[in-house]
């Protein structure tokens, strides 16, 4: 079974949605939803690659994974500080307890 390297990348980027979506979904640590998020960063990436590699426009692909990358790298930055000032201020990273201090 011979695939083209879109499909692959398209079944990886998929994948990758899919276990970022679930992290999303199922974990409670704050810092473990920054990396789901990252994770579901890094899909939507694959998948830029893939869909201009197969519109035969890389250029505007690798344009577009830049601007991916500068803005997951603010977003991580921004919360992992908001992560560790939760920790600090509260003691705990568990996002339903952090609920359960709404007044």
């Amino acid at each position: 079974m011979n695939l083209p390297p879109v499909a692959i990348a398209w079944f990886g980027a998929m994948i990758l949605f899919g276990v970022g979506l679930y992290g999303l979904l199922v974990v409670r640590n704050l810092i473990k939803l920054v990396v789901a998020l990252q994770i579901l960063a890094k899909a939507a990436m694959l998948a830029f690659v893939a869909a201009g590699y197969a519109q035969q426009q890389m250029g505007l692909a690798q344009s577009m994974i830049a601007l991916i990358i500068v803005a997951d790298t603010v977003v991580a930055v921004i919360a992992l500080a908001l992560a560790v000032q939760v920790r600090r201020r509260y003691g705990t990273l568990d996002v339903r307890q952090l609920t359960a201090l709404r007044g």
